[in-house]
């Protein structure tokens, strides 16, 4: 939704209209929404085949609407399935791709496009030379838009050959009740200034008082504390909550790669000199082990308050 609600932004730019392509059983049912937020056009490829993701056949389906429909830009989200689909798309189509933005422009009828290289260490301006440009966008870096739900769109039902060389045999999920690290809107994250896997509940704890997602640092993922699906930065997940508070992390580039782009962040440091002050909007300089459970407790007589 928040690519529909951008590309409806970007369509005022260039005098366009949005075209949307929803992929699997029941799709159908989403034009609607697809519609509130912006789109005019939803092409539906529900067929059963499309019960479980398979790149070759997703990619097919997708070209075939870009092929038929000629559009001037594709977008795509920055999800764990978006990073898979949008090259094999833009390879089918031959066109070229900028992953991961954060900010797109429509400048005299082209498009601008700002991601972050290097590990956040410099941010690049990249423009296309031919149509269409595709991009995929980081998620909850976009606004979401104002949903209108006297809109209504066109809906298309597309056909494509589903078949494909691999296909899904099992799918394990995490523990149920978790929140997703790139879906969460806060998360509290622990570093090694935690000291001990028996600690992490500190993180832990203040995450639950918040209702926030828990993260972690490299280092106490490859302390074998938390498991790897927590870890936030390079090697990890890419997270842009709206608030994101750093416990006892000191701010390697590595972290900082996966956390820069949060809207608000927060770090509770006992070294002044800690990089991860530099990011941060907000700084506690103090022991995590004496602010964490004043945190907690604020955070739960808040909620109480709230009702």
């Amino acid at each position: 939704l928040e690519v529909v609600s951008e590309a409806k932004r970007l369509a005022g730019g260039f005098g366009g209209t949005v075209c949307t392509v929803v992929v699997g059983p029941g799709t159908e049912g989403l034009a609607a929404e697809l519609a509130s937020y912006g789109a005019d056009t939803v092409h539906v490829f529900d067929d059963d085949a499309y019960g479980a993701y398979a790149t070759e056949a997703w990619a097919r389906a997708v070209a075939a609407v870009i092929e038929e429909t000629k559009p001037s830009v594709v977008l795509f989200p920055m999800t764990a399935m978006g990073k898979d689909l949008a090259p094999r798309v833009a390879a089918r189509v031959d066109a070229g791709l900028a992953s991961d933005c954060v900010e797109l422009e429509a400048v005299e009828g082209r498009l601008s496009a700002r991601r972050p290289m290097y590990a956040g260490k410099a941010y690049a301006t990249v423009e296309w030379a031919s149509d269409p440009q595709m991009a995929s966008l980081r998620p909850n870096v976009f606004p979401l838009g104002t949903p209108d739900t006297a809109r209504t769109a066109e809906v298309v039902k597309g056909t494509a050959d589903t078949a494909s060389r691999a296909k899904v045999t099992a799918t394990e999920t995490a523990a149920q009740g978790k929140i997703e690290l790139t879906e969460a809107q806060i998360i509290v994250s622990g570093g090694r200034g935690l000291k001990a896997a028996e600690h992490f509940s500190l993180v832990s704890d203040l995450a639950e008082a918040m209702g926030a997602a828990v993260g972690a640092s490299r280092a106490v993922v490859d302390a074998g504390w938390v498991e790897h699906q927590m870890q936030v930065g390079q090697t990890g997940k890419t997270v842009s909550p709206s608030l994101y508070v750093a416990c006892g992390i000191s701010g390697a580039i590595q972290h900082l790669a996966g956390m820069s782009s949060s809207k608000y962040i927060v770090a509770i440091n006992k070294d002044p000199d800690a990089p991860i002050f530099k990011v941060a909007n907000y700084g506690i300089l103090g022991d995590v082990f004496d602010v964490l459970p004043k945190l907690t407790e604020a955070a739960k007589t808040h909620v109480a308050a709230k009702g």
